[in-house]
């Protein structure tokens, strides 16, 4: 009996040891897994988080990309600023994804998904500015297109109205002109009616001798001046008043006789509107009646030769009168 009951006590003392064993790995094991538990509960708060920034990026970003989409203009300028920005926001993106990626960076991922909302407001906020500014400066070119519009207009009217002028102004010339020259014949027929003809043209050689008295001389080699007479004609056109009439003498060869220092010269006959040399110039009070007048041309001995003399006398221009005279 005493070799049972201690048979017995040992093998409750070795259960007794087992049960304990048992509890003591149990506990270990309860405790293992509530530590584990820990650690998947921590893991499990740590994608939650990861998830729920990354949501908030996206949406971010998206909304950001979406919105910057709707600023686009016709400006190349500006699109291309929007195009950069979006860029940037997209190499943020990528960076905010790998530090998600690691688990461990979510104080820095928070960070900067917060950068990426102060960059995305900076960056809409610039780009209205742009925008605004842009708009202004089509106001005011639409301002200016408008007045260079109006100046074009102004411009054209005025061309047109020059144009007009220019027409009126070669129209009023033409007239003139045509006037002017029916003036002109009007006053060439006026002037061509008041010329004073002259008559009964006359020369005589003429020499002095040595008691101061004029003879008369047929001999071209004793002449040493000339007395030219003529007669005037009455003419109730011409004005009365006085009158200048030029003497051409010309030679038995055709040259003029012309020396200046005896009032020679150069006038215009308006029959041909050529140029004819003269000999010299007398001047009378013509009182529209006939009358006749003499001077004399004395230019010395030995300018005369022998042969048959042509004289032309001029008033206003044109030939009045001629006649001739013959030397020994």
């Amino acid at each position: 009996m005493i070799t049972n009951d201690k048979s017995r006590q040992r093998l409750l003392a070795i259960a007794a040891i087992i049960i304990v064993a048992l509890l003591l790995v149990n506990a270990f094991l309860l405790f293992n897994k509530y530590n584990q538990a820990q650690v998947i509960e921590q893991k499990q708060s740590v994608i939650d988080e990861s998830d729920r920034l990354k949501l908030e990026m996206e949406k971010q970003y998206n909304e950001a990309l979406s919105e910057l989409e709707e600023m686009r203009t016709a400006s190349e300028e500006l699109n291309t600023i929007i195009d950069q920005q979006k860029a940037q926001l997209k190499q943020q993106r990528e960076k905010i994804n790998k530090l998600l990626l690691q688990g461990g960076n979510l104080d820095r991922a928070r960070a900067e998904i917060k950068k990426l909302t102060v960059q995305v407001n900076e960056y809409i906020s610039r780009i209205q500015k742009l925008k605004a500014e842009n708009e202004g400066l089509k106001g005011e070119n639409q301002t200016l297109a408008a007045k260079t519009q109006q100046l074009s207009e102004n411009l054209e009217t005025e061309r047109n109205r020059n144009e007009e002028l220019a027409t009126e102004k070669q129209q009023l010339e033409k007239e003139t002109t045509q006037q002017s020259q029916q003036i002109a014949r009007l006053s060439d027929k006026v002037n061509i009616a008041s010329v004073i003809k002259v008559k009964n043209v006359s020369v005589l050689g003429m020499k002095e001798r040595d008691n101061g008295k004029i003879v008369k001389k047929r001999y071209a080699k004793n002449v040493e001046q000339l007395k030219i007479c003529f007669s005037l004609e009455a003419n109730y056109v011409a004005n009365p008043g006085m009158e200048k009439f030029f003497v051409r003498i010309i030679n038995p060869i055709g040259e003029t006789m012309a020396i200046d220092d005896l009032g020679a010269g150069v006038l215009v006959d308006k029959s041909t509107g050529d140029e004819v040399r003269y000999t010299s110039a007398a001047e009378y009070d013509y009182q529209n009646a006939e009358m006749e007048h003499c001077f004399n041309w004395n230019p010395a001995v030995g300018n005369f030769q022998k042969g048959d003399y042509q004289v032309e006398i001029y008033n206003k221009g044109h030939l009045a009168g001629n006649g001739s005279f013959n030397l020994k």
